[in-house]
Parts: structure tokens; sequence; C-alpha cells
């Protein structure tokens, strides 16, 4: 039997859930390698001339940060003034990227006076949907919170072992059906379970199917309704998982996912093992969407609340 004792928030559990500058700089190394690697000078400056920002802006382009920001840092980087010593290439970068991301830094708040809060999780697969479920549920059993997960992918075979997996290993609950099964009951009967049960947060898994699909959108929505049904004053958070590695079609994902069933969250993945994480800037200029969460490694923690200026930091400095 799965226990539900809520933790104490005591010293020992802050510290493992640590924010660490390291292991984000570790983390966007291939993106930080592929914008920056052989511009900056020994003194750790950009050497601004025309040669430089050229391939700057290549460079910025190819990592998928997109025309509208790169534009943006090229104007900037143009009008710096080499003899104003107050600023440097890379404090105004940091500025104008700072500006982007800022708007969409906002924190998921789960409190609610009527739990469970519920997340439901969408994304096509193979993006680390149910790995950032796991790992999510994890953060915020370290909260202190109570979390109970529901199994409703029910089309992939792979998928209710793999979230029961997560369940086991982190001693949360997991409601689940057979395979096959119908999603909207298995969310339903979460739910209920989950308010008897004094459940704070209730994280549901839904069917990773290609978002180009009417169909398979139609059946989103009839999720997402299942919520109302209820409780009219159900709050909940729509989390769009997101692999940073596939840069424009990622970006092509949210467009789709939003405009069909209203994403109100993002969670970017797999920010390790991809050059490419410049299209969080891009998801963050035309869709202003909250980013919830990146991923930054494979280690249960290395999913992160996200942070403008600790991201744009981990980015601008330079290797050793």
């Amino acid at each position: 039997m799965f226990g539900f004792k809520r933790k104490n928030n005591d010293s020992s559990t802050q510290d493992a859930t640590k924010e660490t500058t390291p292991k984000l700089k570790d983390g966007l190394k291939r993106t930080r390698s592929g914008l920056f690697g052989g511009l900056f000078s020994r003194s750790k400056k950009l050497d601004i001339d025309s040669a430089t920002l050229e391939e700057l802006e290549d460079r910025l382009l190819i990592a998928d940060v997109g025309m509208h920001t790169t534009d943006q840092v090229m104007t900037a980087l143009q009008a710096f003034k080499t003899t104003d010593a107050e600023q440097t290439p890379q404090t105004v970068m940091k500025q104008v990227l700072l500006d982007v991301l800022q708007p969409v830094q906002q924190p998921l708040a789960t409190d609610t006076p009527n739990a469970p809060f519920l997340i439901l999780v969408v994304g096509v697969n193979g993006v680390g949907k149910t790995t950032t479920i796991g790992k999510m549920a994890k953060r915020f059993q370290a909260q202190g919170k109570r979390v109970m997960l529901a199994a409703g992918d029910t089309f992939r075979a792979a998928a209710i072992e793999q979230l029961q997996v997560w369940g086991e290993r982190n001693d949360i609950r997991v409601i689940a059906q057979s395979h096959g099964a119908d999603s909207g009951a298995v969310i339903f009967d979460a739910l209920q379970s989950a308010r008897a049960n004094n459940i704070d947060i209730l994280i549901a898994d839904t069917a990773g199917r290609l978002h180009n699909k009417d169909n398979l959108m139609e059946e989103m929505k009839k999720i997402y309704r299942i919520g109302d049904k209820f409780d009219s004053d159900l709050k909940r958070e729509v989390l769009l998982v997101l692999d940073a590695g596939t840069g424009q079609n990622a970006l092509s994902q949210a467009k789709q996912f939003h405009e069909a069933i209203g994403i109100t969250g993002l969670a970017l993945t797999k920010l390790d093992g991809t050059a490419k994480g410049g299209i969080i800037f891009s998801l963050a200029n035309e869709l202003n969407i909250p980013v919830r969460f990146i991923g930054v490694g494979e280690q249960v923690d290395d999913l992160r609340e996200f942070n403008a200026s600790d991201f744009i930091d981990a980015l601008l400095e330079v290797d050793a």
C-alpha cells in the first residue's frame, strides 16, 4: 500500500531540492558551446567586430533562438560602445535575453482550497512525458505535498507500467486501469480517489499522440471536460512537455496544442542533449506561455523550476 504521509519541509529536504548553478551550467553546455564557443576572448569578453557579429547572428539562428530575438541581440550589440565602462557585450546580451524570458518565468502555483490541484500532462510520444511526471511528483513530495498519479495514457502499452514504476520508486499511488480503457474514466476515478484521500496534487498522464490528428485533440478536450464534470471549481494546469532537441518542431507542436486545447504551462526537456536550447526564446516570443520546468539531465532532481536569470547566466558564462 502506498503511503500518503505528509513530509516535513526540513533542511534536509530543502538541500535535496536546492537548485545548483553548476548543474544548470553543465546541462546547457551544448547550447552554450554552439552559441558562444570560440567567440569569447581570454578576457572573457566578446570581441565586437563585424565578423564576430555575423558569426554570432548565424549561431543564434542555428540554435533556434528565432529571428525576432536574434534581431534584438544584434541591434543592441551594434549600438554597444566599448568606451562604456558600465557594460560589456555580455551584460548587453543578458538584458535583451532577460526581456524575452522574464515574462514566461511563472512558477506553477498548486495551492488550492479545493484540492486536488489537477495537472494534465500532454505531449507527443518520445518527449519525456512520463519521466517528467515522475520527476515532478518527486519535487512536489519534497515540498511536503501529497501526490497521486493517474495513468491516463491507456493507448501505449508500456505507458501504464512506466508510470507505475515511478509510483513505486517514490511511494506514490497510481490510479490505473487496463490497456485500452477509457482515459477520461481513469482520470475521473483518480479525481474521486484523490479527494477522498486528501491529496494535494493529482498528476495525470494522457495519450502521447500526434498533435496534428483532429480526433486525438478532441479526445484531449474530452479529458479536460472531465475535470468540470467532477467539480466545476477544480483548479488545473494543462502542461505541455516538449523536447528541446526538436527545435522548430517543438514550436509547431506548442502552437497546435495551444490552439486545440489551451496550454497553460510548458516543460522543456532534454536541454542537456541538444545545441538547440535557444528554442526557449522562440517559444517565449511567439506564444508567451509560462515555462514551468526545464530538464537538464537524467537524475530525478535535474528537472528544475525555470528561472530566467539563472538560465541566461548559465548560457553566457565562459567555460574554463
